[in-house]
């Protein structure tokens, strides 16, 4: 059957829709991006194929907006490309990347690529789609090298290092080296900062195969300014993988998965001793809070073969729609 290349005629893109990244199957280069109207609660599938004619290829990680282009890193084809938000249509790409994680943006003309069994951050030039350096992580080499999420405050970037690692990095974005390191728990993956310039970092445990060890997950709270701990909650037994940390619209509140999804105001001196939204059969496997209204989606990569699932809830966990997108819907980025 021939596909019908376009998109449909009935579909709008709103100011505020959301983009969900499907990384598909390693090695299967069935990675796929869905888009999502709130007003309408349509969803369009395979949107950068129907709009370009190729598939994005080998797992899409993650996504990200600027300058009206979304950029999807794909971890395993080496790549990202940046799209146009109302089209689709492929505008560019970043290649020869070793197997990129997340794209932080500087400036118009500075991004950061973190990676996956590299010791190195990628600085790229988003204008020029080209490599134009890279920062060295002092202590990790490349069969072992891992750098993960970034968040920024004021010319600082905050780098986790998640896999097989235990540390975060403070990046002086205007010298574009590493300035400080802190080491946490095993494997800092999700980061955040809230409203009182706190940093909030997921950490998953690590393996227990591992020869690094593993450990109860945690989450911590860190200041930005002098980037020391200032409190650790142990979240479960040893063996749990959380990860997802968001936070609201006001960035008061935090949401993680952890089998179930989990919510805490960013002052409170306790965890949540019940869970905001149960798994049931659910099998959660990303989180997006909108920031817009607060409203959750949650992905259900389902058995991680057939199309995946995402729900919609309230900000008071009423569901208020589902549906379908591609396989292993694993990243979330709002227009």
């Amino acid at each position: 059957m021939q596909w019908d290349y376009g998109l449909p005629e009935h579909f709008s893109v709103p100011d505020h829709g959301l983009f969900i990244c499907n990384e598909g199957n390693f090695q299967y280069s069935n990675a796929s991006l869905s888009y999502y109207n709130p007003d309408s609660n349509s969803v369009i599938n395979e949107a950068f194929f129907r709009a370009n004619g190729y598939r994005l290829g080998d797992v899409a990680n993650s996504c990200s907006l600027h300058n009206d282009k979304l950029w999807i890193v794909v971890n395993n084809s080496h790549v990202i490309f940046a799209v146009d938000i109302n089209s689709f249509k492929e505008l560019g790409r970043i290649e020869n990347l070793t197997s990129p994680r997340f794209i932080h943006f500087v400036n118009d003309e500075k991004a950061y690529v973190t990676q996956l069994w590299d010791n190195r951050i990628f600085i790229v030039n988003p204008k020029r789609y080209e490599i134009i350096g890279h920062i060295s992580v002092p202590d990790m080499d490349m069969e072992n090298g891992s750098t993960e999420q970034m968040v920024q405050f004021g010319k600082y970037i905050y780098c986790t290092c998640w896999s097989y690692q235990n540390r975060i990095l403070k990046i002086d974005s205007e010298t574009d080296s590493i300035v400080a390191q802190l080491t946490i728990g095993i494997q800092p993956r999700s980061i955040v900062i809230d409203k009182n310039q706190k940093l909030w970092v997921i950490t998953d445990g690590g393996y227990s195969d591992s020869p690094y060890g593993s450990e109860t997950p945690a989450l911590f709270r860190i200041d930005a300014q002098s980037f020391a701990v200032e409190k650790k909650f142990l979240l479960s037994s040893a063996g749990d993988a959380p990860s997802c940390l968001q936070l609201n619209v006001s960035a008061d509140t935090l949401y993680w998965i952890n089998r179930h999804i989990w919510r805490m105001d960013i002052n409170a001196d306790a965890l949540p001793v019940a869970p905001f939204l149960k798994s049931d059969n659910s099998r959660f496997y990303a989180l997006s809070v909108s920031p817009h209204n607060s409203e959750l989606y949650v992905a259900d990569a389902i058995d991680y073969q057939q199309q995946g699932v995402i729900m919609r809830y309230s900000s008071h966990a009423v569901m208020l729609d589902k549906f379908y997108v591609g396989i292993t819907p694993g990243a979330f980025c709002w227009k």
